[in-house]
């Protein structure tokens, strides 16, 4: 009934609290069914996760920036926020919450997505008991490499990817010379 990405992001978001690899999980997701459309529901959850990720690590103007965002998607998917599970009137009011609170500068506090179907629950239940995590955890404030996973994760990939992009376009403008 639901992806296997969507899980996954679930129990990355309320079992590990890895927020950066949510966001690596659910764009993969989004990129394959959703490219066109920026306004998608995988986008404002994407988003909520990021927004997290930056509220954590005490960058509050990226966090608020990126929650903004997400609010502003997932308040125009009311229906898709629904079958996806998440109690759509609960979930508006937690992120801007969450914005509120990053503009106070107050700390980093976890929070659930509210869901609501009991399916859903239970597969994501069965899921971290697979995985043997519980299914909803507190981030683990002292893990540097959760809490700073963007700048302390090997970028050896990403880096020959964007020389290799790089090389193709020098040889596509000469090329064309």
């Amino acid at each position: 009934m639901y992806p296997d990405s969507y899980i996954e992001y679930l129990i990355q978001f309320h079992s590990y609290r890895d927020f950066f690899e949510c966001h690596e999980i659910l764009e993969e997701h989004w990129k394959n069914n959703d490219i066109t459309n920026r306004d998608s529901p995988w986008v404002g959850l994407i988003q909520v996760a990021v927004g997290l990720y930056h509220h954590r690590r005490e960058n509050f103007r990226g966090a608020e920036k990126i929650l903004k965002s997400a609010y502003s998607i997932l308040e125009k998917n009311p229906e898709h926020i629904q079958r996806l599970g998440i109690n759509y009137s609960e979930l508006l009011p937690l992120v801007n919450d969450r914005i509120a609170a990053i503009q106070a500068g107050e700390d980093y506090v976890d929070i659930n997505l509210p869901l609501t179907n009991h399916d859903l629950i239970d597969q994501c239940i069965k899921e971290s008991v697979k995985q043997n995590v519980p299914w909803i955890a507190a981030s683990d404030m002292t893990d540097k490499h959760l809490i700073h996973r963007h700048i302390l994760r090997d970028r050896t990939e990403i880096d020959e990817e964007r020389l290799h992009k790089k090389q193709m376009k020098s040889k596509t403008t000469l090329r064309k010379k």
